[in-house]
């Protein structure tokens, strides 16, 4: 029960990224459902698709579907308090990461995945709806442009297996990768760390 009320958390959090991130582009209503959509289920539905679960598990589960209809109602009828929030759209998407690393997490788990392929799998539900979004809102996809992002769902995948390797309590070993992701992505952007530019040039 508490690892479903994380996946439909995460959900939620995603399908407001996209909607702030589509009402930022001025899509149209069906414009914004789309990429609060593939936001919130993209990644899920190629970790789904990896792993070989037929049908996709938000196709057998309509709560998947109501809780996007339910975040762009809210972040429709809230846009004006959400617009003068500039850091919605960063801590929306924020969370959303830390909730599905440890939701792909699991489902590497319960498909029998080794914890290097779990991480791989935690990676991929937790950043690629984030992809599809940037793709589909023509920008440069924000895992690919040097922004600290995948690798806090690296190092919370990393978290998840340690903390269970000694045998600590379910809840911690589901809350602690969460606040490991979050608080990772939090400081990147606080203090500007990003990935290494391999094309900068040195100056003359």
């Amino acid at each position: 029960m508490f690892y479903y009320a994380i996946d439909l958390l995460g959900t939620f959090a995603f399908a407001i990224s996209g909607v702030l991130t589509a009402m930022n582009k001025r899509l149209d209503p069906f414009g914004i459902f789309i990429i609060a959509f593939v936001t919130a289920l993209g990644g899920g539905t190629i970790r789904d698709v990896i792993i070989g679960v037929q049908p996709v598990t938000w196709l057998v589960n309509p709560m998947y579907f109501y809780t996007i209809i339910i975040a762009v109602f809210f972040a429709f009828f809230f846009r004006e308090k959400l617009k003068y929030l500039r850091t919605s759209l960063f801590l929306f998407d924020t969370l959303g990461i830390g909730l599905y690393t440890v939701v792909g997490v699991e489902k590497g788990l319960a498909a029998g995945l080794i914890p290097l392929m779990c991480i791989t799998l935690g990676t991929v539900t937790a950043c690629f709806g984030g992809v599809i979004r940037d793709i589909l809102c023509n920008e440069i996809p924000l895992i690919f442009n040097g922004t600290i992002y995948a690798t806090p769902c690296v190092i919370g995948g990393i978290s998840y297996f340690i903390l269970k390797y000694f045998n600590v309590e379910s809840d911690i070993i589901f809350m602690v990768p969460i606040i490991v992701v979050i608080v990772i992505r939090l400081l990147a952007v606080r203090y500007n760390i990003t990935l290494p530019n391999i094309y900068k040039t040195k100056a003359s």
